[in-house]
């Protein structure tokens, strides 16, 4: 019995030797990744020893890695279902404020029970947004990208996605919704495709502006006027904009599963979602609606036994001030899967071959890669769970930034060295 023990003990010994030996191999061997800054953390599940290290303890650019932390933060503040609204009343009158929530008439979310709320109600309505105290960009974001649909603007009430969503149809038409939008839509034989105004919700079109069946997704410039005025758009009646702090206990509305919003985020990576998510956080924990303000409490509270200190900046990734070691993040994963049952953990991330944006990559087997993935100009992370042929499950963090070459031939080195995991151990 003994020396079946003793066995065991050498077996497991030269599986986490074997698998660093690989790794190590792999990424030095790879003329891709050895022009570029690469990390990796590789760690069994339940295990506190790492089974593989590379640079795991120097900092990147996550990217929408980031999204992981604001899945964390969300499933630790939120119960089953988003806090959609909140509300006061006040003798004849309706007071309302936002949660942060971006739920309401969202073109990709399921239909919010606050859309039904409101609608139901038959006094005045007053919209107060003193709660977010926020900007509408995150630090460190790209002013530029305004106009690119990754980049929406937060705020305390999000409607439609706080987009504008043209579609292509017959006869080189497009059509716009909201439909509220049409009478801000302008001909303007200067631009190509559509464009926006940078400083207000006026969007200019070519003549052969968008294919048929083509989908363009257009931030709107967001302000606590135009909340209210689509409001009232959409609800056929006057709503009015007041600044009350409504400091006192409200009542509360929710709007959707918690699960169909972790799913769009980490599936997609919908930045918006993500940016919004830290604002539920914000508001389930008392604090205004402010990202900085959620990141400090949220690190505080639950990110305090990281390996290395954290630089968090914003809920989505979109900022290059974030930076995480892959060690980091390799915990973080630990702490989603002591949290998150691994059926549902598994199917709201996007999964290698089959959904989001692993789609299409470890396409020719079964799904063994449930992870998020996350982008920027040079940058291109790998971070989630990985099964082996041998049934082992695998926290890894697979970082890679500063590289000039096209961002597919790093994403497909970093797809053949996780492939070779899976099938090796």
């Amino acid at each position: 019995m003994m020396r079946a023990f003793a066995l065991g003990l050498i077996a497991l010994s030269i599986s986490g030797c074997s698998v660093s030996h690989y790794m190590k191999r792999e990424i030095k061997n790879s003329p891709i990744l050895q022009s570029q800054h690469t990390g990796v953390s590789i760690q069994e599940v339940n295990h506190t020893k790492p089974l593989a290290t590379y640079q795991d303890n120097k900092y990147f650019t996550p990217a929408s890695n980031t999204k992981l932390f604001s899945f964390y933060a969300g499933l630790s503040a939120l119960g089953d279902s988003i806090p959609g609204l909140e509300y006061l009343e006040w003798g004849e009158l309706l007071l309302i404020r936002g949660t942060g929530d971006p739920s309401l008439l969202h073109p990709d979310l399921p239909h919010s029970h606050v859309a039904d709320f409101l609608k139901s109600r038959k006094e005045p309505i007053f919209y107060s947004p003193v709660n977010f105290q926020d900007q509408a960009y995150g630090p460190g974001w790209a002013w530029s990208d305004y106009n690119d649909y990754y980049q929406p603007e937060k705020s305390g009430l999000p409607m439609y996605g706080n987009i504008a969503r043209f579609e292509g149809g017959s006869s080189r038409n497009f059509s716009v919704e909201p439909r509220f939008w049409e009478r801000s839509v302008l001909r303007d034989t200067a631009v190509v495709g559509i464009q926006r105004n940078q400083y207000d919700n006026i969007f200019l079109t070519s003549k052969f502006a968008l294919p048929n069946g083509l989908i363009q997704d257009i931030p709107v410039r967001t302000s606590d006027e135009l909340t209210t005025v689509l409001l009232s758009d959409f609800l056929k009646k006057d709503v009015k904009l007041i600044s009350i702090p409504l400091d006192i206990e409200l009542k509360t509305v929710y709007s959707i599963p918690s699960d169909s919003l972790y799913m769009r985020m980490l599936q997609v990576s919908d930045n918006l979602l993500a940016e919004q998510l830290m604002l539920l956080y914000a508001s389930t924990n008392g604090l205004p609606l402010n990202t900085e303000k959620a990141i400090q409490h949220a690190s505080e509270a639950y990110f305090k036994d990281m390996p290395d200190p954290m630089q968090w900046k914003d809920g989505s990734g979109l900022s290059r001030y974030n930076l995480f070691t892959p060690r980091t993040i390799v915990a973080l994963l630990q702490k989603i899967y002591d949290k998150v049952p691994q059926d549902r953990l598994f199917k709201l991330l996007p999964a290698g071959g089959a959904t989001g944006t692993l789609k299409n990559m470890f396409k020719d087997q079964p799904p063994f890669i449930f992870a998020k993935s996350g982008s920027l100009s040079n940058n291109y992370n790998l971070s989630g769970y990985l099964i082996t042929k041998k049934g082992k499950t695998l926290l890894f963090s697979f970082m890679n930034n500063n590289f000039v070459r096209p961002t597919a031939e790093v994403r497909k080195e970093v797809e053949r060295i996780l492939t070779g995991l899976h099938n090796k151990y």
